[in-house]
C-alpha cells in the first residue's frame, strides 16, 4: 500500500487518523479526529476527500458520535446521538453519495441492533463494526476494480486521468489508480498524464505524488492542454474516478471531467470510469438531478492560499466542485463486480444485481 489515508486507532473509545491532504505533496502530514466536529471540517476542507475515502472516514465519524453518550443514558440517548451526527455530517459534502451510503448503513444497522434489546455498550461495538465492515470492503473493492480494469491499459498507451483517485480517495489503492498500479504491477509500459485538475491542483499534487510513488512514468499536464495532446495523439486512453452515478450511467465527477469526454469522444479515443458499487445512486434518474456542490470563491482567487490574488478585486466567481459526463460518452464503469460496457439504466440495473 502506498499509503494509509484513513485509519482508526483504538476501540470503542479510539480517534480517527487521516492524511492532511491539504499539505500534499509538500509534507506527509496526519490529523487526528476525535469528534464530529473535527471531521466535518476535514471533509468540508478537503483534508479528507475522494467519494470512497469519505465514505469509510463518515462511518467512523459515527463512533466518534457516540463516544459522549454514557452508558446510563440508555439506548434512545443513543440513537439520538447517532441520528444528530448523521445529519450533521451529511451537511458536510452534498456530491459524493458514498458519504451518505456510508452514514444510512451505520445507522440502519445500528437500529435493527437497538431493536433486539442491545444496551448502549452494545450499539457501540455495532457501530465500529460496521465501519471496520465498510473499510475492510473498500479495501478489499479497490483490489477488484484493479483486477478487473488493468486489461484497458497496454503497452505504449498514453492514459489521461483528471483529479486523484488514488490510495488517497479510498481506503485501498484507489480506484481509477489502481487500474494503473495493477497494469504496472503486471509489467505493462505505459505513460500517464494527469491533468493538473483547478483549482486545487488535485492533479498535480496528489496523483502525480502516488504515480511517482508507484514508479510510474507520469506527467502533469495543465488542464486546458489535454484536447491538444489528444490530436497529436498521445492520448489512448481516459480513465477517471467518480463520485455519484445516476441510474442510467450519468457519472459526476471533478469539474472538468465533462469537457475531457467531449474531447475524448470527438478522438474517438475511450473513455473509462472506476468506481465502486456504492457509487451509484439508483434513486437518481439522470445526471440533471445530481446535486453539484459550488465551493468558496476563495479557491479560485487564491488557490491553495497563494498570497498574491488571481482574480481582481469585485470580479464574481463560478465554482463548481463538479459536472457531469453523460452516459453515451463513456465507454465503460468498471466496478468491483465487473465491466458495464456502454452504461445505461438496463445493463446497471442487471449489474448491480450480479453476485
Amino acid at each position: 500500500m502506498i499509503v494509509q489515508s484513513v485509519r482508526w486507532v483504538g476501540g470503542v473509545d479510539g480517534h480517527l487518523e487521516l492524511i492532511d491532504q491539504r499539505k500534499l505533496p509538500g509534507e506527509l502530514v496526519t490529523i487526528r479526529c476525535r469528534s464530529v466536529e473535527q471531521l466535518h471540517e476535514a471533509i468540508r476542507t478537503l483534508a479528507v476527500r475522494g467519494a470512497p475515502a469519505i465514505g469509510v472516514a463518515a462511518g467512523y465519524g459515527l463512533v466518534l458520535g457516540l463516544q459522549s453518550v454514557a452508558d446510563r443514558a440508555g439506548p434512545q440517548a443513543a440513537l439520538k446521538a447517532l441520528a444528530d451526527a448523521c445529519e450533521y455530517l451529511a451537511g458536510s459534502r452534498p456530491t459524493a453519495v458514498n458519504l451518505f451510503w456510508a452514514l444510512r448503513r451505520v445507522r440502519d444497522k445500528t437500529e435493527q441492533t437497538a431493536a433486539a434489546g442491545a444496551n448502549v455498550g452494545e450499539l457501540r461495538q455495532t457501530v465500529l463494526a460496521e465501519a471496520n465492515a465498510i473499510y475492510h470492503e473498500d479495501v478489499e473493492m479497490c483490489r477488484r476494480i484493479g483486477a478487473n480494469g488493468e486489461r484497458f491499459i497496454t503497452d505504449g498507451m498514453g492514459v489521461l486521468t483528471h483529479c486523484n483517485a488514488g490510495a488517497l480517495a479510498t481506503a485501498g489503492q484507489g480506484t481509477a489508480l489502481l487500474v494503473l498500479f495493477e497494469a504496472h504491477k503486471k509489467g505493462k509500459r505505459f505513460r500517464v498524464y494527469a491533468d493538473e485538475t483547478r483549482p486545487l491542483l488535485q492533479g498535480a499534487r496528489l496523483t502525480a505524488w502516488e504515480l511517482k510513488q508507484a514508479g510510474i512514468d507520469v506527467t502533469v499536464i495543465c488542464d486546458n492542454m489535454a484536447g491538444w495532446l489528444m490530436k497529436q495523439g498521445k492520448v489512448n486512453a481516459v480513465i477517471t474516478g467518480a463520485d455519484r452515478i445516476a441510474a442510467n450511467g450519468d457519472t459526476a465527477n471533478k469539474i472538468g471531467t465533462y469537457s475531457l469526454s467531449i474531447l475524448a469522444r470527438e478522438h474517438r479515443i475511450p473513455f473509462y470510469v472506476a468506481a465502486p458499487s456504492s457509487t451509484f445512486d439508483l434513486s437518481i434518474r439522470s445526471g440533471a438531478d445530481i446535486p453539484i456542490e459550488q465551493r468558496s470563491a476563495e479557491e479560485v482567487v487564491r488557490p491553495c492560499g497563494m498570497a498574491m490574488p488571481m482574480v481582481p478585486d469585485g470580479v464574481g466567481v463560478y465554482n463548481p466542485a463538479f459536472d457531469v459526463t453523460e452516459a453515451r460518452d463513456i465507454t465503460a464503469i468498471i466496478t468491483e463486480r465487473g465491466v458495464i460496457e456502454r452504461p445505461n439504466a438496463e445493463r446497471i440495473v442487471k449489474h448491480l444485481s450480479s453476485s
